[in-house]
């Protein structure tokens, strides 16, 4: 077991660093940000001055060995839109989205997954036709439609609920609601196919020929066996969460982190984005590795190998 954990550990640590590394370069193809941010008229010799202060002077490598040297000690740089360190200006817009991505992931599994198991214990009835038809539509809208939608209806139309802004629960509503609703969709129907598969092995046939129960037959011997590829599709959602909240954050003008680092990353700004992209990062590998450690429970298999 210590040598699975070591494994995703290293494994985790190695995401990061790609990461980092990957959007090091990949900014940089986006343009100079030193004529970004001078005037039209600016003199040639300014800009050369410019670009020395901020070091982009320096070859790429260069650069890029003291951007990891500065990352590993926690500095990111400073802002070049607002000259201040980049990581503060990050921190004070992660929890909103933190917090919109806790309450969809939770919207996520209180719904999709009893969706998933009813449709299954009910597999050619109606429940489960309606069921497919709920997830397919969830997966068939897209998200800024989905958003429009629920701010027209019940934002303009019915004035139930705040349509931007970040204040009380009732600001968390629609905006949750459209971005959960993409992956709660996935997960039912994921749900759906691993419990209808579980269903279908040899212990869960001798379960009932002891005389179990059919719910009992669920919960003892379904549900947990069911688990495994649910909990890997969450894991997966739950990172990606974090980047589909830069649509939602935009429609209801969310003050949060995904529509700061687009407009980062438009503007060039690139020690924000690094910073932006490295939380992103770590929470997409923590949650991942959350994942990894439930196998743990999950599968017997993996605690003995």
């Amino acid at each position: 077991m210590s040598r699975y954990l070591g494994a995703r550990a290293a494994q985790a640590a190695v995401a990061i660093f790609l990461a980092l590394t990957a959007v090091f370069f990949l900014v940089r193809i986006t343009g100079d940000p030193v004529i970004l941010f001078l005037p039209l008229d600016v003199q040639p010799k300014d800009i050369s001055e410019f670009r020395h202060l901020l070091g982009f002077d320096q070859p790429v490598w260069v650069q890029y060995l003291a951007f990891l040297d500065r990352a590993a000690h926690g500095d990111f740089g400073a802002s070049l839109r607002y000259r201040v360190p980049a990581l503060p200006l990050v921190l004070h817009r992660f929890p909103a989205t933190l917090e919109l991505a806790a309450v969809s992931l939770a919207l996520v599994a209180l719904v999709a997954v009893p969706i998933g198991i009813l449709s299954a214990a009910r597999r050619g009835s109606v429940v489960d036709a309606l069921g497919i038809a709920v997830t397919a539509l969830g997966q068939a809208v897209p998200g800024f439609w989905l958003g429009l939608m629920l701010i027209w209806i019940f934002g303009v139309w019915l004035r139930w609920l705040p349509v931007s802004g970040f204040g009380d629960w009732r600001h968390f509503v629609l905006p949750a609601v459209t971005l959960a609703a993409f992956y709660a969709a996935q997960i039912a129907r994921v749900t759906r196919s691993a419990v209808l598969d579980a269903l279908g092995q040899d212990y869960v046939r001798t379960a009932r020929a002891k005389g179990i129960r059919e719910a009992g037959v669920l919960v003892r011997h379904v549900l947990k066996n069911a688990a495994i590829p649910v909990v890997t599709v969450f894991g997966l959602n739950a990172g990606q969460v974090l980047g589909g909240a830069v649509v939602t954050e935009t429609i209801f003008a969310w003050p949060g982190l995904g529509g700061y680092i687009l407009n980062a990353l438009v503007g060039r700004d690139f020690p924000v984005v690094m910073v932006g992209v490295f939380f992103t990062s770590v929470i997409y590998v923590a949650m991942n590795f959350l994942v990894d450690l439930s196998y743990l429970w999950l599968n017997p298999q993996v605690r003995y190998h």
